[in-house]
This record gives structure tokens, C-alpha cells and sequence, in this order.
């Protein structure tokens, strides 16, 4: 029997739903290096990767809020699987990382490996970094790689930002919903309520600095987004019960 045509394990699906929330929706296809990694990681042809990760996509409800079906061929066990780990975030998180044994992030994610510290400790400082790797690639992957405010695109230039904030909303840490694909700048003044998005997903910008301060930078960066729309991602919509909690409780009007 070819690779292609073998049942697939849990394990490996597993692995190709930690994937398929981790790569942009329309990067689904047997070209892209990363399923070309995972293929030749589980023995079995980029195609067949790739057309599992479009039935998966069935069983997303947040395409299906944008009325996306994916492929129809989703399994049984595709969906006791999906099922299982769709919306427990933190669980997967620590599978996909038990079953890749390695964490390919930035050199501040590596020092803490090798932050000389022992039992509990280490384990508790590993699990954060792999949850937030973990989020960072969600919601990146979500938007494109993009800023949903402005479009850029750099990585170094972006940051998964809570809506609801991370030392306050323990419970949705790692809910992709709760995130925002956002440009440094932004995303401090979003943290410190200068700039919220409101439930209808439109940009309003604090009057402390509209009013208070004046110069390029703030007409430049940002006067010519109030009012404006957030570029709305593929997959994993913001909740909106998270920005009216942001933009009545956390921003200065």
C-alpha cells in the first residue's frame, strides 16, 4: 500500500491539526515547505498532507462562518480527533511539541531551554514558551502574516496580541479568538487603551492622542486608521465579547 493511501494514525493527525491552525488557510497546497516537512516527517507524499489539512478545513466552524466548507472527505477518526483538541489549545500545544521534540523560535525562546533550572521550574517556564509560540503562529497564520491594522507583513515587525489581556483572562490565554495579528506600535497603544477595535471591527484612536498631541508620527501612524476597518482574518475572527471588553474597559476615550 502506498504512503498515500495508509489509514492515518492519531498521532499524525495530531500533527497536521496542530499544522493546519498554524499556516494561512490559503497556503493549504503540496508546494508549501512546511507540509513538505511534515510529509517527509510521517512518510507520505505532500499531496496527501495537503489534502487532509483541506478535509480538516471542513471541520472548522470559523471558515464556516465566512462560508467555507473545505473538502468534504473528513474521516471518522479526522473528526474524533479534531473534536478532541479543537478549542483546548494548551493540550495540543504540548502534543504537537511532544511529538516534535524541538521548538524552532526565536533565540529568547532558546535561552529559556537552557536557563540552568531544574523540576517544576523548567517545566513551567518550557510550557509558557510553547503556548506562546503556539498562539504567536495561530494568529499570524490566521491573518496572513499581516498587521490587521496597517498590512505589514515583516514577522520581526508583528505581535500576537491579547485582546483580553493575558494576565488578566488566564481562561483565554490561548484562544486564537482572543488575538490580534498587529504592528508593534499599535499593538503597545492597544495595551495601554490608545487605540481599541470595536464588536463591528472598526478602529477608533484614544482622544488623548488625537486631541493632546500633534505631529507626523500621530498623522501618519495614526489619525488615518480611526474609523477605519481591521483587515478581517481567514480563520479565527476576533470575539467580539473580547472588544467590547477592550473598548469600554480598557480604552481612554
Amino acid at each position: 500500500m502506498k504512503s498515500s493511501q495508509r489509514l492515518w494514525t492519531r498521532d499524525e493527525l495530531i500533527q497536521a491539526i496542530s499544522l493546519y491552525v498554524k499556516i494561512p488557510f490559503g497556503k493549504l497546497h503540496h508546494r508549501n515547505p512546511e507540509i513538505i516537512s511534515l510529509a517527509k516527517k510521517i512518510d507520505r507524499t505532500p499531496g496527501s498532507v495537503s489534502y487532509k489539512l483541506v478535509n480538516l478545513a471542513s471541520l472548522d466552524p470559523t471558515l464556516k462562518l465566512r462560508g467555507i466548507k473545505g473538502a468534504s472527505n473528513a474521516s471518522k477518526l479526522d473528526k474524533e480527533v479534531w473534536d478532541e483538541f479543537y478549542g483546548r489549545w494548551e493540550i495540543l500545544a504540548q502534543f504537537d511539541f511532544e511529538l516534535n521534540r524541538e521548538i524552532k523560535a526565536s533565540p529568547s525562546s532558546q535561552d529559556i531551554l537552557t536557563i540552568p533550572l531544574e523540576g517544576k521550574e523548567k517545566e513551567s517556564l518550557v510550557r509558557v514558551r510553547v503556548n506562546q509560540q503556539f498562539f504567536r503562529k495561530m494568529v499570524l497564520a490566521a491573518y496572513d502574516g499581516s498587521c490587521c491594522i496597517t498590512g505589514i507583513n515583516h514577522p520581526s515587525l508583528l505581535v500576537a496580541g491579547h485582546i483580553s489581556p493575558w494576565g488578566d483572562d488566564e481562561k483565554n490565554r490561548m484562544n486564537p479568538r482572543n488575538g490580534i495579528a498587529i504592528n508593534a506600535l499599535h499593538d503597545r497603544a492597544f495595551e495601554f487603551g490608545l487605540l481599541t477595535i470595536l464588536p463591528d471591527y472598526s478602529i477608533r484612536v484614544s482622544g488623548e492622542i488625537k486631541e493632546l498631541y500633534d505631529g507626523e508620527t500621530i498623522d501618519s501612524f495614526f489619525k488615518p486608521f480611526d474609523g477605519k476597518k481591521i483587515r478581517e482574518p481567514q480563520r479565527f475572527p476576533p470575539d467580539p465579547e473580547f472588544l467590547y471588553y477592550h473598548s469600554t474597559q480598557k480604552f481612554i476615550q
